[in-house]
């Protein structure tokens, strides 16, 4: 054997164990989240979830580029019928206004560690460039669904605000009191997601403007993510350094409750 093909075969297997490292490690982190019926109050239980997250995420960098794209569909694929995750119908005063003027008066708030705060309406979003995908929807709960999705690349919002060098979280606040007890839903993703080229801050879904249900104005697509993390009835983005000063501190309405902060998938 050639020592180019010795190099080939050795090349081979660092890839091949580099694999199974990142498979077991994503399947053990998601059986752990999958096989919660609700966020464990075990001190242990938390403390093991929150190491298998941790693997979960150095395993799916380690394997994928960060623009790996998460699989897309054809429009044949596309499910029948789309089911809505979280909340499907917020019922805060200021919501409720803006729904009732079918949100001509919605405006995208983003600020943060930014060099220019800005804010957006409908139209302005509309009008910058758009993608279009069809991708899997996959919830906690089991059950996936596929659809197809408009909107604008969050990193071209956030370029249009410019990073200070700090920035480290992109914080999503949401109009939705999941809890019934005001605690609005928020959620956070890091910057590597933030700039994938599959997140997007959607306004359509299968080619007409999304409904309430869905998350009516804006949602965000983080489409190698599970479902939680698509946060919808978005009012407010911020460029963070740290989460722990944020509500419960862990970045997220279920991660405060004990999911998992990075959701890969």
């Amino acid at each position: 054997m050639s020592g180019m093909d010795r190099k080939a075969k050795g090349d081979r297997s660092k890839l091949d164990r580099r694999s199974f490292l990142a498979r077991g490690a994503a399947l053990s982190g998601a059986l752990l989240l999958g096989g919660c019926d609700g966020p464990s109050s075990s001190p242990t239980v938390r403390k093991i979830l929150a190491s298998a997250e941790k693997l979960t995420e150095w395993a799916q960098r380690l394997v994928l580029p960060a623009n790996a794209l998460a699989p897309e569909f054809a429009k044949a694929e596309i499910s029948p019928a789309f089911k809505a995750n979280g909340s499907t119908n917020p019922r805060t005063p200021a919501y409720l206004k803006l729904a009732r003027n079918d949100f001509k008066d919605w405006r995208l708030q983003v600020g943060g560690q930014v060099m220019r705060p800005l804010s957006f309406s409908l139209e302005e979003l509309r009008a910058m460039p758009s993608r279009t995908q069809i991708t899997r929807h996959d919830c906690v709960e089991g059950w996936s669904c596929i659809g197809e999705w408009t909107g604008v690349q969050l990193k071209h919002v956030l370029n249009r605000a410019g990073m200070k060098p700090n920035a480290r979280y992109v914080v999503f606040y949401c109009a939705d009191d999941l809890g019934g007890n005001g605690s609005l839903y928020y959620e956070s993703i890091g910057m590597i997601d933030a700039y994938h080229p599959q997140t997007i801050l959607a306004y359509e879904m299968n080619g007409e403007a999304l409904t309430v249900p869905h998350g009516a104005p804006l949602r965000v697509r983080i489409e190698r993510q599970l479902g939680y993390k698509m946060a919808k009835y978005i009012m407010r983005i911020e460029a963070v350094e740290t989460l722990a000063d944020i509500n419960g501190g862990k970045g997220g309405f279920w991660e405060d409750r004990g999911y998992a902060w990075y959701a890969g998938i």
